[in-house]
């Protein structure tokens, strides 16, 4: 990338993954026409559609490695739909290892390192498919051009400038030049680029360094090279330029026109680019720029609620105050809730790029498995959903490669041969989504799991999680592509715990075993239980708490790990181990007396959290403690309750970790 064009990527990035994503669905939609034995004439042409923008836009930045696999790409796919939507399996499977490889290439920019070139390989095997439909006659196109621009343009588009050509469109150029006035209105690269492609199929847009000038404030030009039929008047007016500076570069030619593959019943359907245009971008950090802002205002109004209370404990008529500070909490909500729909994503999004990871699990297993996908209309925070997914991810790949039988089994079992996976996502709340992982498979063998641990067969489905989320503990005796190194479930309890959500599990021998994730809808602003524990406040998500205990007579109890204070405590008719939370955070010898406990269940065993006094529920906003020099395990940000004072957030499921209560 240009260093001129540096200031580009974070634009670049964030529409290519959106480019991608629409790929990725009309990938999947073509994957489901064809094992029906059907094609998908729209699904192909709308797939086409977001590959040629992703490229126009990769050239315009000038990421090569992108545009070589996108062109040979779309090549294959101007084919097929000119053939009606007709698109072989091994011909999807190649465009597939395309997609990822692109998704790799933009991701590697998002971190700040280069795209890295594809793998040869896939180059050689999306070159055979674009042999496959090159046409015998793309001679040499004469170009008029200047030769900064034509030495920009690689052969292939050359080659699409003579094919368009022939179909009697008008290769042209027209010229767009920032500066700080157009910006202002709105007239950038960006939108000047989306509006000329709906008025012709861009080929190449190429920056140019340009004398600083006047009309030019910025020494810098972009060239836009399209394939129109569109007269010039609405190609200048499109890149906010002058009718006469739009200049042909290949005169059409009369002969084939092409072939549109739509169907009389099928609709034309618009560009992607279309769709979006009331859409608006907004950076992830700003929206949480709002949010920090409105941490101080939940602080606020915490503050007055304690004076009126206070007022109110003195004699004072606090009803007319007391009204008007329960409408400005529902106030208060209503944008809280607004500004976090900001950061919301369909479920369905995250959970719809399982298809690409169960289609490579049945390739490397040979297992025969149909993937089910409902997510309705749950939505959570980006970041929960970014963090979920390699959850999912590890899970799913557990239920393909231990839970699903293969086609020989599943028939001496009287099942079909091929498995059934389904993965559902449901809005429990507003403040609670749930994920299901199901398989019909053969469920997981208890004594199996117990034999490779050592240790007796757990007593019910809880323990036998539990069991199976220890780190090391396969059940394969040897490491495969896919599973055998102990680590999938231990990482995906790790990752749900770590976002203050519980992952449960239910099996039944013969039928199939499903897993659910039941998750925080967002990380932001949160119930929290405030407490005091020493001399401290703290303050742990509500969720993260399964109850709160008296903790009279506790009794001296067995070790969970060095440094914490241990006693066992009665909940329920049962004894449950029980750590003082100054102890285990290394405040004190967690000597003294405690009259509170709260109740941590993960991994289907309670373990509670000896702490002073319980002050009772608030909403917070939490800042995540990002400094290396700050993070302390067991501490996953800090809140403003009302008096400026910071309070540390505990995650107790880490907390719990650190003194060995993973072993309780």
């Amino acid at each position: 990338m240009t260093e001129g064009l540096a200031g580009f990527l974070a634009a670049y990035t964030a529409e290519a993954e959106e480019h991608l994503a629409a790929a990725d669905a009309q990938a999947l939609l073509i994957d489901a026409s064809l094992r029906k034995g059907e094609s998908n004439a729209r699904a192909v042409r709308e797939l086409f559609r977001a590959l040629h923008t992703l490229k126009g836009l990769s050239a315009m930045v000038g990421v090569e490695p992108v545009v070589a696999v996108t062109h040979r790409m779309e090549t294959a796919l101007r084919a097929a739909d000119r053939a009606g939507g007709r698109l072989s399996l091994p011909t999807l499977e190649t465009l597939l290892r395309g997609l990822q490889t692109v998704a790799s290439q933009v991701r590697a920019l998002a971190d700040g390192r280069d795209a890295p070139e594809a793998p040869r390989g896939l180059l050689d095997a999306l070159a055979a498919l674009e042999a496959d439909v090159a046409r015998a006659d793309d001679a040499e196109v004469r170009l008029d051009l200047d030769p900064a621009v034509a030495r920009s343009l690689a052969p292939f588009e050359v080659q699409e400038i003579a094919r368009g050509a022939r179909a009697g469109r008008r290769a042209v150029r027209v010229d767009f030049v920032p500066s700080r006035e157009r910006a202002e209105a709105g007239q950038t690269i960006t939108t000047a680029r989306e509006r000329v492609g709906r008025v012709g199929d861009i080929v190449k847009v190429v920056p140019l360094s340009v004398a600083a000038t006047e009309r030019a404030p910025g020494g810098i030009a972009f060239a836009l090279v399209l394939l129109t039929s569109a007269s010039d008047e609405a190609v200048a007016e499109a890149a906010w330029a002058e009718p006469a500076s739009v200049r042909v570069v290949a005169a059409p030619r009369a002969a084939e026109p092409e072939v549109n593959a739509t169907r009389g019943d099928e609709p034309e359907v618009a560009s992607l680019d279309v769709g979006r245009r009331d859409a608006v971008r907004v950076d992830r950090a700003r929206v949480d720029a709002v949010l920090d802002a409105l941490a101080p205002v939940f602080a606020s109004r915490a503050r007055v609620s304690a004076e009126v209370t206070s007022l109110r404990a003195a004699g004072g008529d606090t009803r007319a105050i007391a009204a008007a500070l329960s409408d400005d909490a529902r106030r208060l909500r209503e944008l809280r809730a607004a500004v976090l729909r900001l950061r919301m994503v369909p479920l369905a999004e995250v959970l719809g790029r399982v298809n690409l990871v169960v289609r490579g699990l049945q390739r490397s297993s040979g297992k025969l498995v149909r993937l089910e996908v409902d997510a309705g209309d749950a939505e959570c925070d980006k970041v929960v959903a970014d963090q979920v997914f390699p959850a999912v991810v590890h899970v799913v790949r557990n239920a393909v490669d231990h839970g699903v039988e293969t086609p020989e089994e599943r028939r001496r079992a009287g099942k079909p041969e091929e498995a059934t996976l389904r993965v559902v996502g449901r809005q429990r709340s507003s403040a609670e989504v749930e994920v299901t992982v199901s398989d019909d498979g053969r469920g997981v063998d208890a004594a199996a799991v117990a034999s490779r641990a050592g240790e007796p067969a757990p007593a019910d489905d809880e323990a036998l999680l539990a069991m199976l989320c220890r780190a090391g503990l396969s059940t394969r005796a040897s490491a495969s592509a896919v599973s055998g190194r102990g680590m999938g479930m231990d990482i995906a309890r790790r990752v749900v715990e770590g976002l203050g959500g519980a992952l449960s599990m239910r099996t039944e021998a013969g039928a199939g075993t499903s897993f659910t994730m039941r998750l925080p809808t967002t990380l932001s602003v949160v119930d929290v239980f405030t407490f005091e524990c020493g001399a401290q406040r703290f303050a742990a998500p509500l969720s993260a708490v399964d109850e709160v205990i008296e903790a009279d007579a506790p009794v001296r109890g067995p070790s969970l790990g060095a440094g914490a204070a241990v006693a066992m405590v009665e909940r329920g008719g049962a004894m449950i181990p029980m750590v003082d939370l100054e102890a285990a955070l290394g405040m004190g010898d967690g000597r003294g007396a405690r009259r509170k406990a709260m109740v941590l269940r993960r991994g289907g065993e309670a373990l509670a959290f000896a702490v002073d006094r319980v002050l009772g529920l608030q909403e917070v906003v939490v800042r995540p403690l990002t400094d290396p020099l700050l993070r302390v395990r067991g501490v996953s940000g800090a809140a403003d309750l009302g008096d400026g004072r910071p309070t540390l957030v505990l995650d107790l499921a880490a907390l719990r970790e650190a003194v060995g209560g993973g072993a309780a």
